[in-house]
């Protein structure tokens, strides 16, 4: 991925768990989920993070970085970004995204559907269930197959796979935090991958609605992204005009 902006991917390394011999019905976990927040405004985040790139054996990091995130509900985003000493900015719109490079120069990309979504994962507020799981489709999840497992101390229904399914896509939705895993198989420049998603050390951020401030994303089971926050603010609204392409291009 170079040094192109890389959009907040999340997932902490959590264990299979020790099945739980009940099943719980994907739809009823997703409605008692939204169900917790349904009070919650929130218009728009920001959120200041340190990110690292890992080499191709995910042992080690040799990129680091800081980002400041604009998330602007419901499908709009902006990226600033510092890597490696090379600042780019990253603006997203519904399934378009425009990058300014170091040198100047203004670029449309083909959008990255996880990184596109991301949002509505971290911040799934205005949406309800039936949205989710539909969404979750859309993405190879199927939703008439799930189980619950104990993970730590917690249970977590996961929906899409079986006990044991390690490689197929899946969501795995705690009662409190939400989406703490999120499984699928991505087309990626180098070709169909397998894409995990963690979130973990989950944090208040508004009502009974929590955030992850760890976020990881391993391919084919190594570790690619490591995002941390910093700080995270609600409501604060930003300029529209933060969100327009043609702001790439003001000097």
């Amino acid at each position: 991925m170079g040094r192109a902006v890389v959009l907040p991917l999340l997932l902490a390394s959590i264990g299979m768990g020790v099945p739980v011999t009940v099943a719980q019905d994907s739809r009823a976990a997703v409605e008692a989920f939204v169900a917790r927040f349904s009070d919650v405004r929130i218009s728009d985040v920001v959120i200041d993070q340190n990110l690292a790139l890992y080499l191709p054996d995910g042992q080690r990091p040799y990129l680091s970085g800081e980002q400041r995130m604009f998330f602007k509900v419901p499908q709009r985003q902006r990226v600033e970004q510092t890597l490696d000493g090379q600042r780019e900015i990253q603006i997203t719109v519904g399934n378009r995204v425009w990058v300014r490079r170091t040198d100047g120069r203004v670029v449309e990309l083909p959008a990255v559907e996880p990184l596109r979504a991301l949002p509505n994962i971290l911040i799934p507020v205005k949406r309800r269930a039936e949205e989710l799981l539909a969404e979750w489709r859309a993405r190879g999840v199927r939703d008439d197959v799930s189980h619950v497992v104990r993970v730590g101390s917690r249970t977590v229904t996961v929906i899409g796979a079986r006990p044991g399914d390690r490689d197929v896509p899946a969501v795995w939705l705690d009662p409190d935090y939400g989406v703490v895993r999120l499984v699928t198989r991505e087309r990626l420049p180098n070709g169909t991958k397998l894409v995990d998603l963690a979130l973990s050390e989950h944090r208040p951020l508004s009502g009974r609605l929590y955030f992850p401030y760890r976020q990881e994303v391993f391919v084919d089971g190594k570790l690619l992204m490591l995002y941390t926050v910093r700080s995270i603010a609600t409501n604060t609204n930003p300029a529209d005009a933060l969100f327009e392409p043609a702001s790439l291009r003001a000097r």
